[in-house]
């Protein structure tokens, strides 16, 4: 070992904060949902949040939308649960607004989102909420985890659990406790969000400013899109720049990433002041907490989601999950992105210009949805240890469209009433009997097909 360049920490003895069921390390929308739908089922439980509040890249990073809930005739309802749920509440708070298209399901104001998640925990009082609290490292032993580490104002401690939730998106816990997992070549770039007032002016083609004029702002070429905000008039969420060629689950990478990422967002407005008619008008409102991440480690999981059985709706005995968001898949640099449907068609964009065609030759019917197994939320060599959220097993394409927040929410609510079921029978993960899961998700006001 060397002596200059490590040290050893010493040994220590540290309490344990909490003995309890389940333990959720995330407090995305996934996360919390999954503490939700455990504590329905009398589990007690911990949720662990880095933040200072819950939702994740919904409120943390500014995200608002949230993708369609039916099929893609916008006919039958494939989603419900906790999304549905939460979209209710925020609705007739005038926060929530339906928008109905194969871009974008609902928007919503996403600083009453996080009080609305408060107020969900807060109704489940066998949830014990830790905001600003770190989970650091998991303790394994014989295939099991046995404690979870943490830490936060009160100093280190420990969560004992009989079962655990990954929810941190990157996988963090699961690549602490020894799960394989991938970082695929030319992740999927993050975005940094903005609320911009004025972003949006008539007349005005935000495209074809940034191409005429990125280069004078240091802007690499480059697209995305922007959104009303509910309750606010001409403030917009603008998500119009990408960080290339990072790993946010790498921590030199993740910073550079967040500071760029402001960086840019200040170059549009100040693009948008020189070169737009009501320039003088046009403001920075709110910046995000972090930045939108989209693609980090891939965990392993006993089932690897396929493009082909996404794309050809594949039906599975445990399926957990119901989708039909598109295909989208961001390219490493430049701002191009694929759209892949689920009726044939094709589209590829780059820099605001869109070329269409089909990646299949029309045919009589077409798959109006797909599913995501419960088998993809597991790996064997961690018998008490479930993964939710955007880690999910999946190939490239199929992680294009499964990764959206609506599709991930109910990987929350599957793991988190797995996780119930396991610790109430002392089984692993491994062994929760699929149709016993679905048919609790059911009851629970999840759509099973």
């Amino acid at each position: 070992m060397d002596s200059v360049n490590t040290i050893v920490e010493p040994s220590r003895e540290l309490p344990v904060w909490a003995d309890v069921d389940v333990c959720v390390v995330g407090g995305s929308c996934t996360g919390l949902f999954a503490a939700v739908r455990a504590a329905r089922l009398g589990a007690s439980v911990v949720l662990i949040e880095r933040s200072n509040c819950f939702g994740g890249v919904a409120t943390n990073a500014l995200v608002l939308v949230w993708h369609s809930l039916l099929d893609t005739e916008f006919k039958k309802p494939i989603i419900g649960g906790l999304t549905k749920h939460v979209l209710d509440r925020l609705a007739a708070r005038r926060a929530a607004e339906p928008v109905g298209n194969e871009s974008v399901g609902y928007r919503m104001n996403t600083e009453e989102l996080k009080i609305e998640l408060d107020m969900l925990v807060k109704e489940h009082p066998n949830i014990t909420p830790m905001l600003h609290t770190f989970g650091c490292r998991p303790l394994v032993e014989d295939g099991r985890i046995t404690a979870m580490l943490v830490e936060n104002k009160d100093g280190r401690g420990a969560i004992r659990a009989r079962v655990y939730i990954d929810a941190t998106g990157d996988g963090d816990v699961a690549a602490r406790a020894g799960v394989p997992y991938t970082v695929r070549e030319n992740l999927q770039p993050p975005t940094p969000c903005a609320k911009i007032l004025h972003f949006r002016q008539e007349g005005v083609r935000f495209g074809e400013i940034y191409r005429d004029h990125a280069a004078e702002f240091g802007l690499p070429p480059d697209s995305g899109w922007d959104s009303p905000i509910p309750q606010l008039p001409n403030i917009f969420m603008a998500a119009q720049t990408h960080v290339f060629n990072v790993n946010a689950a790498d921590a030199k990478d993740l910073t550079y990433a967040e500071m760029e990422g402001r960086r840019t967002i200040r170059a549009v407005v100040d693009m948008m002041r020189k070169y737009t008619p009501q320039g003088e008008k046009v403001a920075l409102v709110q910046l995000p907490s972090v930045i939108g991440i989209r693609e980090t480690r891939i965990v392993a999981a006993e089932h690897c989601l396929k493009e082909e059985e996404l794309l050809h709706g594949v039906r599975f005995d445990d399926a957990i999950a119901n989708g039909s968001y598109r295909i989208d898949v961001h390219a490493p640099e430049g701002g191009g992105f694929l759209f892949k449907y689920l009726d044939g068609r094709q589209v590829f964009a780059h820099n605001q210009r869109y070329q269409e065609g089909r990646w299949r030759e029309p045919t009589p019917t077409n798959p109006t949805f797909y599913q995501v197994p419960y088998r993809c939320l597991y790996h064997r060599s961690v018998k008490n240890l479930l993964t939710a959220g955007r880690m999910i097993n999946s190939d490239r394409g199929a992680f294009g469209a499964v990764r959206v927040m609506v599709n991930m929410n109910q990987t929350g609510e599957a793991a988190g009433t797995a996780a119930a079921l396991a610790a109430r029978a002392d089984a692993d993960v491994t062994r929760v009997d699929s149709v016993v899961l679905r048919k609790t998700l059911a009851d629970g006001g999840s759509i099973i097909y």
